[in-house]
């Protein structure tokens, strides 16, 4: 029976209760004490969906929200993994240990996310050639690492009196795998990080349904139990029984269809633009430089830190950011720079295609255009999720299928998975100014439908 004293719950909308131990003995490190550290709840300052809360007014979640509820899926892998684990990999440390372990890797696995979340590693953190996770990597060893290490117990399950955690597996799982990195790793370590880096993972698992369910899109999105049901540690690696793809498609459809309807909707896409312009513009302004050289600073770096600061520009003494302040200031009253004016959309084309890139599509586009419209300010969007695990990334590889007529494992392939999904499609979008003539879009969408074949016929008919 657990010790229901040493415990406590909170209550979430996604997963309902979610137990975590609160109370320990001397010199132990509970959950509760990481929930509450700085390096965490600075999390509940940077919004989940980076910039899509701007377009849908009950997705106000956070990265705590999600992180609290990957550490409770971790625990459901766990219950469900660890016996399939154990006889595929009989040198695998306690269940209490690989439980602990694991929910500690997904509590922590966006401790590194800046304001904007995945927008700040390319707008920002790439400069330095880092990554939230290669920041998340360093504040684990180097900030909470002590503490980490005398982590004793989880709701379910506790170590063996002689296992210690060791910060630097948490570090690797929740980090990126690169080409040789499992060389020296121990082989139930290796079958772990598929639940971190795979087709579908207790971070995914998690954010799936919670940003369907917050941004209004669907209560409940796919089938976490029968997709955990049919799931186990075969000699392969992370399986799933051929009784289960029904569900693995339905998450990967789920999936898909966000980033269709949600994180690539075109109003926020033209956040996304009008917030590229005010990086660009303002980077030396936002923060001092490399936040592994301003680890202090960067923990009091957060969305709420960033926009307040920009709000109050307009009282600077540094002329630079006076001249930027009416630029944030619209930005947080919603106003952009850019609205789509056209959009087509076609079946998903080859890499030669015209379309597969934005400066292609652009410079056909331009080609179409009259002589007096070619040179209009445009920008061309391909918010195009190629929902497919490319082969040639060393994350590939990690998921498998289990045949139960033939008892054979194999991959888990592009054949053996997107068959069971319709024929993706390519959205291109143009963009224009704010304010822009409305000729501007109507020379635009006939440069288009000259180049996609369309007539007016089939746009009325596609309406």
């Amino acid at each position: 029976m657990p010790d229901l004293l040493r415990e406590s719950l909170c209550h979430d909308p996604i997963h309902g209760y979610i137990p975590f131990i609160s109370k320990v003995d001397p010199g132990e490190t509970s959950e509760r004490d990481l929930l509450d550290h700085p390096w965490l709840q600075r999390l509940r300052q940077i919004h989940q969906l980076q910039t899509a809360w701007w377009v849908y007014p009950s997705a106000e979640h956070t990265r705590f929200q999600h992180v609290v509820g990957s550490m409770h899926m971790a625990s459901r892998a766990i219950e469900r993994l660890y016996s399939s684990l154990t006889e595929v990999c009989p040198e695998v440390p306690s269940r209490g240990y690989v439980e602990c372990l694991t929910r500690l890797a997904a509590l922590l696995h966006d401790v590194g996310h800046g304001p904007f979340g995945h927008f700040f590693d390319e707008h920002y953190l790439k400069q330095f050639g880092l990554t939230h996770e290669i920041l998340g990597a360093h504040i684990i060893r180097e900030e909470l690492g002590p503490l980490l290490t005398k982590v004793r117990s989880c709701p379910n399950s506790q170590l063996a009196a002689d296992e210690t955690i060791d910060p630097e597996q948490i570090a690797w799982l929740i980090t990126r795998p690169t080409s040789g990195d499992t060389d020296d790793a121990p082989r139930w370590l290796v079958m772990l990080r598929s639940l971190f880096c795979g087709l579908y993972t207790v971070d995914n698992m998690d954010f799936v349904l919670r940003d369907a369910y917050m941004s209004g899109y669907s209560t409940r999105s796919y089938d976490l139990d029968r997709l955990l049901r049919y799931s186990f540690f075969s000699e392969r690696g992370f399986t799933i029984h051929e009784r289960g793809m029904n569900a693995l498609v339905r998450f990967r459809q789920a999936r898909s269809e966000l980033f269709r309807a949600v994180y690539f909707h075109r109003t926020v896409r033209s956040i996304d633009m009008t917030l590229k312009g005010l990086f660009r513009d303002s980077q030396g302004l936002l923060f001092p430089g490399n936040p592994l050289e301003h680890l202090d600073a960067y923990q009091r770096f957060t969305e709420w830190s960033l926009l307040v600061d920009v709000a109050q520009w307009h009282e600077s003494d540094d002329p630079k950011k006076r001249e930027l302040a009416p630029r944030w200031q619209s930005l947080l009253k919603r106003q952009v720079d850019w609205v789509m004016a056209v959009e087509r959309a076609r079946v998903e084309p080859s890499s030669t295609d015209m379309f597969s890139k934005s400066e292609t599509a652009e410079f056909a586009i331009r080609q179409h255009l009259p002589d007096e419209y070619r040179q209009i300010e445009m920008i061309v969007d391909l918010p195009h999720h190629i929902d497919r695990p490319d082969p040639k990334t060393a994350a590939a590889g990690q998921n498998f299928l289990y045949r139960s007529a033939t008892s054979q494992i194999r991959a888990l392939t592009d054949d053996e998975l997107y068959k069971h999904l319709p024929v993706s499609q390519l959205v291109c979008r143009v963009y224009l100014p704010a304010g822009a003539p409305p000729d501007h879009a109507t020379a635009i969408a006939e440069a288009l439908d000259a180049l996609l074949g369309n007539t007016r016929e089939d746009d009325l008919t596609n309406m």
